[in-house]
């Protein structure tokens, strides 16, 4: 049976009194807590809680979300929130996390039409267009998705990484890095895709490499 607002408000009480059973001080303490050291850029899926896959509070983990996590550059929320992470709360590590079995990132690719959508996961065709070699060589349709997944997570790490507002965090000596996550669904762990950034030399190093990582 779909849930009714009555029902999720009663489970909002349920949870809220649960929680103070277990740690008596939980709220008091995230009344105060707005320093978080991650920025999480991803997928607007139900299925990834973003602080509960890495065990934090949710104070401890500034979220910012949409379909298929990208990072376009021309996008206002998501600078907005880039900007306030790295110039206001100062955190010192950005996570870029999709997910494999994203249907965000199948959507972009699967031929059908959805309205404005299709014009937000334009970047992702793009990225399939860039990468078509590598993934037709790819046995079968779920390798190539779980692939375009990685590959799209890679460009989403560049896009942050080349913003000015990292460009400057780095010029005035401030230590924030960019990292690419894929969190599988199926057994709730997360892959390092190896394209860490911590300043402009390391930018460079991924923006020239023709090889990019796989399931590292």
């Amino acid at each position: 049976m779909p849930k009714t607002l009555e029902d999720l408000k009663a489970k909002n009480r349920v949870w809220a009194a649960d929680k103070t059973a277990v740690d008596p001080g939980f709220f008091k303490r995230l009344e105060g807590q707005q320093a978080p050291e991650y920025l999480w850029i991803g997928c607007a899926d139900s299925r990834v809680p973003a602080n509960e896959i890495v065990g934090l509070d949710p104070g401890e983990l500034f979220v910012h979300r949409n379909v298929a996590n990208l990072a376009p550059p021309q996008d206002a929320n998501y600078l907005s929130v880039l900007q306030f992470a790295v110039d206001v709360i100062k955190v010192k590590h950005i996570l870029v996390v999709g997910h494999y079995g994203c249907s965000g990132v199948a959507a972009a690719v699967d031929g059908k039409r959805r309205g404005l959508v299709d014009h937000w996961l334009h970047p992702i065709r793009e990225t399939h267009h860039d990468h078509r070699h590598e993934l037709d060589a790819l046995p079968g349709e779920r390798a190539r998705w779980d692939r375009l997944v990685e590959l799209n997570v890679i460009r989403q790490v560049k896009n942050v990484a080349s913003d000015v507002f990292l460009r400057e965090a780095w010029a005035r000596g401030q230590a924030v890095s960019v990292h690419g996550w894929v969190y599988t669904l199926g057994n709730g762990l997360v892959t390092d895709l190896g394209v860490s950034v911590s300043g402009p030399e390391e930018l460079a190093q991924l923006m020239d490499r023709s090889v990019l990582p796989h399931q590292v």
